[in-house]
């Protein structure tokens, strides 16, 4: 099986990740379109030019790849992306091969985190337009972050139940510390995740957004709220 999971920036996306890669039978990806969405679009990104240096930076070829064989002989294959690294005219037809998750969390809880690694954002760089337009167009299983921290071990039980694929309780626990397959940004954005050996529990009240980010928040709210609606039930 490939697992194309979608998610924006800040999301819990790469302890899901590490969650996969846990299990043993299973490649991991990390963000194959990073570096080919830096270099076409020139973002002013943390360690820009060093990702486009370390990694693939032609889309085709990244999307003929993750067309190819499953690496290292593993039965599956979890991909981590992105949805707003897909900009026009980047190969999608790939993704027709693989069952696509959805993985959501809430934009208050997105700019709180994300600001703390990069200062300026926009709605653009929160991708929360895009990945509304890819779930619409990649229709698959959608899956809220904060429950996962609520309960990893029901919520990814649930989440493999609906994609057909066992679920083992090696994906709730990893050794810290970085990882082979991370990509050269995790120098950067992944400090937390290197500290941690599982999923963390149960996040607290929504952060407060302050007023300069307040038409961020209200941008993103509706899409979060429509993925929301869909999202697999722990009612």
């Amino acid at each position: 099986m490939k697992i194309a999971m979608w998610s924006g920036p800040r999301n819990l996306s790469t302890a899901m990740m590490y969650a996969f890669a846990a299990r043993g039978d299973c490649a991991v990806w990390d963000e194959p379109f990073y570096a080919p969405y830096l270099a076409a679009t020139g973002a002013d990104h943390p360690m820009a030019a060093e990702i486009v240096a370390a990694h693939e930076a032609d889309p085709a070829r990244v999307a003929a790849a993750c067309a190819g064989p499953v690496p290292g002989g593993q039965a599956h294959w979890y991909m981590k992306h992105m949805p707003h690294h897909m900009i026009a005219g980047f190969p999608l037809d790939w993704a027709g091969a693989c069952v696509n998750v959805h993985l959501i969390r809430h934009p208050a809880r997105v700019i709180a985190s994300y600001a703390e690694k990069r200062g300026e954002m926009t709605l653009e760089d929160i991708g929360f337009s895009q990945q509304l337009a890819l779930w619409q167009a990649l229709p698959g299983p959608v899956i809220d972050s904060a429950d996962i921290r609520t309960d990893p071990a029901r919520a990814l039980g649930m989440l493999c139940a609906e994609i057909g694929l066992p679920f083992h309780d090696a994906m709730l626990h990893w050794p810290a510390g970085p990882r082979s397959y991370d990509g050269v940004w995790a120098a950067h954005w992944y400090n937390a995740v290197h500290r941690s050996t599982g999923f963390a529990g149960a996040e607290g009240p929504l952060p407060e957004v302050p007023e300069e980010r307040r038409a961020l928040l209200d941008g993103a709210l509706p899409m979060y709220e429509a993925m929301r609606a869909r999202a697999l039930s722990f009612a």
